[in-house]
């Protein structure tokens, strides 16, 4: 053997030895090495470690089988365009089902289908959810649809990370009504407190498919802002100072967006601070908000290392919390984490568990997302739903401002919890619709008026958008043949003049009995032009197009990313922020990065 293969053998063995000591040493990382700095005499809380329980799959009981079918939900790991459990991926992995079209609807080569699609490079071990989209009814069969308001805007932030990354988002990553409700819309506001919400509806064009229609569904809250000042603020950050967390996008920027929102701040407002890596510790007791320099010292004495024991930080903070309860103001825990739980309580389920009970106790909990590789937006989306919370993912500094200073209210300050949609469609008008979006959030018919059913809160000023998709009864390019042993005499109940009825339930933040509020959807009320319809309708009908096309949805049957643009463009109105202007821009991207995988994996069609 010649020297130099004997050298290239030694430096390869001394390259694995460091390597695996550097591993080594990186894991042992304790808390102990977590530096409170100058910060004046810290308590800290020693709280046991949980024994090491393995990750479990975990299934979900959905509770209308008619729209989305029993699945077993587990930890999804994404890479290199392939979806895979953790327990599948020593076996050969199979292409994403939603991978074998390109982002403008056309299928990729059968060369490519059969290996790696180019949905989008590999993001690491990246978990997400794997649900169904919502799939078509028949009104006559199944005329009512209902389902639980989400304002979370998460999906849309990590769209934004990926496709600015120059990958193609994952399809489980995009939840389309979180991309809709990102944006605010011009619905009429709310009048007063007693009512705490209005109710707009309008009826048009679908932008993507001709023959069918949109019915554009949208809800303003009430903002106290305008009318007196947010009730005081009893705050616990729990921070993820974690090893996974050390990174320029993840602790250092969880910093900066932390000293935004403690710039925010009153005196009648506390903050505490607790963190957790292989234990948990409190490294701020409850302080003022106006001490805003000792605030400021404990934030910037966190520094990342260790293990993730999330399950203990999470109890730690719920402890803190009630110690400084606030009766009649906001109590809430703000977890600012990766999601990436690897000791102690780990599985969904036992975390939901306990969201569920801490929220009966008055302390609601909102999740920050951070970082790439390992981001668990599984995970952090069921404890923010169980946690009567909310869920952003902050991939920027501007995303810091406008979750935590220009929302700030939305954010923390909820006027209702528990609200349910219902809608019953008329057969003799609608003849087939379907939700878009809203698929883990769907509710039993029976739900809507068991007021022990939990369902999603608004906070101040926020704005809820529900689309719906109608094929209109009667049309000649029905989807399906109609059936034979079913006449029209069969249904027994119609209005005329009526498409739907539309019914919302809501709880006041401390009440237990809810309210209803209804209203009629008129079939004169349905616009025949889509250009006359209004900026609001035409917006979110872009952003829910990109949504489905992004998700391989194959009822969109028009995937032009062009069109696409051109709406939004035309609908953009004003945008004192700038954020209609960069989704533009975003789906500019995405058709962008859709042609470079389609000529990288065919060089043959660049010339």
């Amino acid at each position: 053997m010649s020297n130099r293969y004997i050298y290239a053998a030694s430096f390869a063995a001394i390259t694995i030895f460091t390597g695996a000591t550097l591993v080594a040493c990186s894991t042992n990382t304790s808390t102990d090495q977590i530096s409170t700095g100058n910060e004046p005499s810290p308590t800290t809380i020693k709280a046991a470690v949980e024994p090491e329980t393995p990750t479990v799959d975990v299934k979900v009981e959905v509770k209308d089988e008619s729209i989305v079918k029993h699945r077993r939900i587990k930890e999804v790991i994404v890479t290199a365009g392939r979806t895979l459990s953790s327990a599948d991926q020593a076996a050969e992995p199979v292409p994403h089902a939603l991978a074998h079209k390109s982002a403008t609807g056309l299928p990729y080569p059968a060369s490519i289908q059969h290996g790696v699609a180019p949905m989008y490079q590999d993001i690491g071990r990246e978990r997400y959810e794997v649900f169904a989209d919502n799939g078509i009814f028949w009104a006559n069969q199944n005329p009512v649809s209902t389902f639980s308001l989400d304002v979370d805007t998460a999906s849309y932030a990590n769209m934004r990370r990926q496709l600015n990354g120059g990958s193609l988002p994952a399809p489980d990553s995009i939840r389309v009504e979180e991309l809709v409700n990102y944006f605010s819309y011009a619905y009429p506001k709310a009048e007063t407190q007693d009512r705490p919400f209005s109710i707009y509806t309008e009826m048009g064009p679908s932008p993507w498919h001709t023959d069918r229609k949109l019915v554009h569904i949208g809800i303003n809250g009430w903002n106290p802002l305008t009318d007196g000042d947010m009730p005081p603020a009893n705050l616990v950050f729990l921070i993820d100072v974690s090893g996974s967390m050390q990174a320029p996008n993840k602790i250092y920027l969880l910093k900066n967006a932390l000293r935004m929102m403690v710039n925010q701040m009153r005196p009648q407002d506390t903050i505490s601070i607790a963190v957790y890596a292989g234990a948990a510790g409190e490294v701020l007791s409850p302080t003022p908000g106006d001490q805003k320099s000792k605030i400021f010292r404990a934030i910037e004495n966190l520094q990342a290392g260790g293990s993730t024991n999330g399950g203990a930080g999470i109890r730690l903070a719920y402890d803190l919390a009630a110690q400084n309860l606030k009766s009649d103001g906001i109590n809430r825990v703000i977890l600012a984490t990766d999601g990436d739980f690897n000791v102690g309580t780990t599985s969904v389920d036992e975390l939901e568990r306990l969201a569920e009970v801490k929220r009966k106790t008055g302390v609601a909990l909102t999740v920050l997302g951070f970082g790439t590789g390992n981001y668990n937006d599984q995970l952090m989306q069921k404890i923010a739903q169980a946690g009567n919370g909310n869920a952003a993912y902050i991939d920027n500094l501007n995303e810091a401002r406008k979750v935590l200073v220009e929302e700030l209210g939305a954010t923390l300050n909820i006027i209702a919890k528990d609200m349910k949609v219902q809608i019953e469609f008329n057969p003799e008008v609608v003849e087939t619709y379907r939700l878009i979006g809203y698929e883990t959030r769907h509710l039993n018919r029976e739900d809507f008026n068991n007021d022990k059913i939990d369902a999603g809160d608004v906070g101040a000023g926020h704005t809820v958008t529900a689309l719906y998709e109608v094929t209109l009864a009667g049309q000649s390019d029905s989807i399906a043949d109609p059936l034979r042993y079913q006449s029209q005499a069969d249904i027994t109940r119609r209005i005329e003049g009526e498409l739907g009825f539309l019914k919302l339930r809501y709880k006041n933040p401390r009440g237990s009995e809810s309210k209803l509020i209804t209203q009629p959807l008129l079939v004169n009320d349905i616009t025949t032009n889509l250009s006359t319809t209004s900026e609001s309708y035409r917006f979110a009908g872009a952003v829910a197009w990109l949504g489905q096309v992004l998700r391989g949805n194959d009822q969109v049957v028009a995937a032009d990313l062009n069109a696409i643009v051109k709406l939004a463009r035309e609908a953009k109105g004003q945008d004192p922020h700038g954020y209609r202007a960069e989704f533009i821009n975003l789906v500019k991207t995405a058709q962008a990065l859709d042609l470079a995988s389609v000529l990288h994996h065919n060089p043959s069609d660049q010339g």
